[in-house]
């Protein structure tokens, strides 16, 4: 089978799909009306997010088995078409689950402890001791939304912490010894910190609005490594404004472009000039998955699902 590799990822994905007899062949350049164009010769498609595999993309590769994306989401595919047609898709959550666990818990720690604000005045000069006193996690209940792969490498990551761990999701059954599922009411009526690790779909655009956090009883630590069209950014920052989001932790944001690789090009929003200026808030380019082992797993996986699916 011929495959077609839209993005660059760890050579081992390329070396290993040889070895099982694949043609590979990469265009990591031409734009998405030329890969259309030629697409009907390849069996098989590997990408991260450089594109939207749509209808018309889909109808144009007409002899499509599979579709690899490297990376935990498969929200840049139109999955019910391209599962109508047979195509076989394979993401992979599980190679960078532990990278995002580590990552949010840098976050919440540097958040807890100021070290961010503390770092910057340092090196401008100030020893501010009691303006930097930070304050503890653990005696603090710690809610999860969203409990698949990601909510479960946070959760584990816990463990070593004396607090209470509460997970949200609208699958039943999910908990386990590291974090007991409750309602939404339970749920927004005990939590310290909220941590997102929902997939975009319908039900997660714009989840969190001025609705859900006014819902919430208690200020909170808010962090999201999931999807930034999950959070209205405006009214984040308004809980921000209001202290009833007390710091928060972005690695993803609204107004990424659906590739995940910039941001944008016109003239910064209002809400994103409060983010970058917040002394609470913390800002990563998306990259809680994007670790060196991550890279490695990632393609990784996604050779051992072409694999046991053709081979």
């Amino acid at each position: 089978m011929k495959v077609l590799h839209l993005d660059t990822n760890h050579e081992l994905l390329i070396d290993q799909l040889n070895a099982l007899g694949f043609e590979n062949h990469e265009d990591y350049t031409a734009s998405k009306t030329d890969i259309e164009a030629k697409i009907h010769e390849y069996d098989g498609i590997i990408l991260r997010s450089r594109f939207t595999i749509d209808k018309t993309f889909l109808d144009a590769a007409s002899h499509l088995k599979f579709i690899g994306r490297v990376g935990a989401g498969l929200e840049n595919i139109d999955c019910d078409y391209a599962e109508s047609k047979g195509v076989f898709l394979a993401s992979a959550p599980e190679g960078n689950r532990n990278a995002v666990g580590e990552h949010v818990l840098g976050m919440l720690l540097s958040l807890f402890n100021k070290l961010n604000k503390a770092d910057a005045e340092v090196r401008a000069g100030k020893w501010l001791r009691e303006a930097n006193r930070g304050v503890e996690l653990d005696g603090r209940t710690v809610g999860l939304i969203g409990y698949g792969n990601m909510g479960k490498a946070f959760a584990k990551k816990l463990r070593g912490f004396d607090v209470e761990v509460l997970c949200y999701d609208i699958k039943n059954g999910v908990g386990d010894d590291n974090a007991k599922q409750v309602s939404l009411a339970e749920f927004q009526e005990k939590v310290d910190v909220i941590s997102l690790h929902t997939p975009q779909t319908p039900l997660t655009l714009n989840m969190i609005d001025s609705h859900f956090i006014n819902q919430v009883k208690k200020p909170f630590w808010f962090i999201n490594t999931a999807r930034g069209k999950s959070v209205v950014t405006q009214d984040l920052v308004s809980a921000l404004q209001s202290e009833k989001i007390l710091g928060a932790g972005l690695d993803v944001l609204e107004y990424e472009k659906a590739s995940f690789e910039t941001l944008f090009s016109n003239e910064l929003p209002q809400a994103f000039k409060y983010l970058i200026e917040a002394e609470n808030v913390l800002l990563t380019p998306h990259v809680a998955g994007w670790t060196v082992e991550s890279k490695e797993k990632l393609a990784q996986t996604i050779v051992d699902k072409i694999k046991a699916k053709f081979c």
